[in-house]
C-alpha cells in the first residue's frame, strides 16, 4: 500500500469527509547514477553551508524566503518558513479539499489536467459520506471542482470516481496554460477525399480500450537490451529505421491508403471505411453513355420514319 501524502477532509457544502491521499501511479522508469567518467567512481550531491563550508543533514536544513539577493551577509535577509507555517496557512483549503462547483469533464482543457491521486476514506465515520459523494458524482456524470493546498502553494483540482473509490486530479490554474495562437500553421486547402481518407484512417486505428502491445513501455526494454549487452561486451543493438522520412509526404491519398491498408493487415480487420476514390476520365465517360444511347436511338428512329415515307417500286 502506498504512503499517505496529506491528510485532510473533503468540504462538500456542510459535509465532510475525512481522507487520506496516496499516490494513484507508479514510475516504472530506469533510474540512472551520476559517475565520474575517469575512474567510474559515484558523484553525488551534497548539500554544504556556505559559511561553514561544510556538509549539512537533512534536519539542519529549513525553508526560507529571501528578501534580498546577492549578498553573503544576508542573514537577516531570510524569513524562516517552517512546515508548521504552512500546515497553518490561514486558507480554508489548507487542511480540507474544499468543492466550489461541478461540470462536466468534457468541458476541461485536458491540459490543465495532471497527476492523480486517490483519496482514502479516513475511518469508519468517513465511509457513508464518502460512499455519498461516490454515487452522486457517479449519477450525474459531472466532475468537482476543487481547491486545495499543498507543498507550499494552493491548487485548483477535479473529484472524479474511479471504480468506488474518489480520484484527485492536480490542475493548473488556467493563466498557467500558454495560447498556441503563434504556433498556428499558415492556410492550406484541404480536398474532401483528403479529409474523408484521415477519417478512414481514424476508422481502422479506433480503440476501445488501451490494451495491446502498442501500449506497452518498450523503451525500458530497449534500454535493457543495452544494458545487458554492455555488460555481456557483446555489440549493442541497432535501431530500427524509419519506414518513412517526415515532411516528405508528396501524394497525401496514396500515403493516407498505404496507412490504411497497413493499419487492416496488423488488426485482420475484414470491415472498415474504405477510402474514397478519386473520379476518373472512364466514370465521367460512362456517366454519358445515357445520352450517347438516348441519341443513337432517335437516328434510328428518323431513318425508319423515312423509309416508311419513301414508296416502293414495283418489280
Amino acid at each position: 500500500m502506498p504512503r499517505t501524502i496529506w491528510s485532510g477532509a473533503i468540504s462538500f457544502g456542510l459535509v465532510t469527509v475525512p481522507i487520506h491521499v496516496v499516490s494513484a501511479t507508479e514510475d516504472h522508469s530506469v533510474h540512472f547514477h551520476q559517475y565520474h567518467l575517469e575512474d567510474m567512481a559515484r558523484v553525488r550531491v551534497r548539500k554544504v553551508c556556505e559559511v561553514e563550508d561544510r556538509e549539512v543533514s537533512t534536519a539542519e536544513i529549513g525553508k526560507g524566503y529571501e528578501l534580498v539577493k546577492g549578498t553573503k551577509e544576508r542573514a537577516e535577509q531570510i524569513i524562516p518558513i517552517t512546515e508548521e507555517d504552512l500546515r497553518n496557512l490561514p486558507l480554508p483549503t489548507a487542511k480540507a479539499i474544499e468543492i466550489h462547483a461541478f461540470m462536466p469533464l468534457a468541458s476541461i482543457d485536458p491540459l490543465q489536467i495532471a497527476e492523480g491521486y486517490y483519496l482514502q476514506p479516513d475511518g469508519a465515520v468517513a465511509v457513508k459520506p464518502y460512499k455519498l459523494l461516490v454515487q452522486a458524482l457517479g449519477r450525474s456524470s459531472r466532475v468537482a471542482i476543487a481547491k486545495y493546498a499543498w507543498s507550499g502553494r494552493e491548487r485548483l483540482g477535479i473529484l472524479r470516481v474511479r471504480g468506488e473509490a474518489i480520484v484527485l486530479h492536480a490542475m493548473r490554474w488556467p493563466d498557467e496554460i500558454r495560447s498556441p495562437a503563434e504556433l498556428f500553421p499558415p492556410a492550406v486547402e484541404l480536398t474532401e477525399e483528403e479529409i474523408e481518407g484521415a477519417l478512414a484512417l481514424m476508422d481502422t486505428m479506433t480503440r476501445d480500450r488501451l490494451e495491446g502491445d502498442e501500449f506497452r513501455d518498450t523503451y525500458n526494454d530497449a534500454l535493457a537490451q543495452v544494458i545487458e549487452a554492455k555488460r555481456e561486451h557483446n555489440p549493442l543493438p541497432e535501431a530500427p529505421e524509419p519506414e518513412a522520412q517526415p515532411g516528405k509526404v508528396l501524394d497525401l491519398m496514396a500515403t493516407l491508403r498505404e496507412s490504411v491498408d497497413k493499419a487492416k493487415a496488423s488488426r485482420g480487420a475484414a470491415e472498415v471505411h474504405e477510402l474514397p476514390r478519386k473520379k476518373t476520365a472512364a466514370k465521367a465517360a460512362t456517366k454519358k453513355q445515357p445520352a450517347a444511347k438516348k441519341a443513337t436511338a432517335k437516328k434510328t428512329t428518323q431513318k425508319a420514319a423515312a423509309r416508311k415515307r419513301t414508296p416502293r417500286r414495283s418489280a
